[in-house]
């Protein structure tokens, strides 16, 4: 996940660096997300014969050579077929995690055990955000992704030596997807599940151009920024195998609540700075007068 998010670090010195623009920098988010979209609708039934230790591992792989793709891509093309690669391995992962939590550990841990693996995708924005756009300053965009092929290779070793064995217990079909999508409200969920996370990075992808650009940031105060929202995205993952276990119904209905509410907080206070500023440009333009 920290390979995911480095993009939205390193977006204004990727973009330079290939002579293009923020927003087709941008698209290297876009690819990961649209191919690990497909990747996960298919890659059960396509790997529904093979270990999930092995599976898993093969994702690893595929991490790596993507992010060495990208640390020595010459142009846009050769970045984006690494971002797909990327793509292919996160999906994949999102795919067949949950089931492996599931089985490594009882019934009762269950729902602690995939706010661990939610946590992680947030100590990635903690770790991703700032000290991408930090370590890019010092040594270039490049180097972060080399940095992150370095952790790739960490989570294979790892992976290798304690993942046990994991026959495939059921035979996963094509079919399957149509059937779980004819359920009542499985549409509805899935449909209001991508509204959240369309929104969350569509903030998230461009938030240091916005904070360079808009707000006139440094590479310092952009640094210094990031890790606040990292951490809170941290802790509220951390807490919310706490709420599921309690409700998940409520759970499912409340985040997005209070993402909504606190989208609307931040236009009204930047109308209302906006408002002051205008204000105080007629001002000083009578007195100057």
């Amino acid at each position: 996940m920290t390979a995911e998010f480095l993009p939205a670090s390193l977006l204004t010195p990727m973009a330079t660096d290939l002579g293009i623009s923020e927003g087709m920098a941008g698209q290297a988010v876009t690819a990961t997300a649209l191919v690990g979209l497909v990747a996960s609708l298919l890659i059960s039934a396509v790997t529904r014969s093979i270990d999930r230790r092995r599976v898993l591992l093969s994702f690893t792989v595929l991490l790596i050579v993507a992010n060495l793709m990208v640390a020595f891509a010459p142009n846009l093309p050769v970045l984006l077929t690494g971002r797909v690669l990327l793509g292919i391995a996160l999906g994949g992962f999102w795919a067949i995690s949950t089931a492996v939590a599931m089985r490594l550990v009882p019934e009762a841990l269950v729902p602690r055990a995939l706010s661990m693996i939610v946590s992680g995708v947030a100590a990635a924005t903690i770790v991703a955000a700032p000290l991408g756009s930090y370590v890019g300053e010092m040594w270039g965009w490049r180097s972060v992704f080399l940095l992150a092929t370095v952790l790739g290779v960490v989570a294979f070793v790892v992976q290798f030596a304690t993942l046990p064995a994991m026959a495939p217990n059921a035979a996963t079909r094509l079919r399957t997807l149509v059937d779980v999508l004819a359920r009542p409200g499985v549409g509805w969920g899935l449909l209001a599940a991508m509204l959240v996370f369309a929104g969350h990075f569509a903030f998230f992808t461009y938030i240091r151009p916005h904070l360079e650009i808009v707000t006139g940031g440094s590479i310092t105060a952009v640094s210094g920024m990031l890790p606040g929202f990292g951490v809170a995205n941290f802790l509220g993952s951390l807490f919310a195998g706490l709420l599921v276990e309690r409700s998940l119904r409520r759970t499912l209905m409340t985040v997005p609540l209070v993402m909504g509410l606190r989208s609307s907080l931040g236009r009204l206070i930047a109308a209302g700075e906006c408002r002051d500023d205008r204000a105080l440009g007629a001002g000083v333009r009578r007195r100057s007068g």
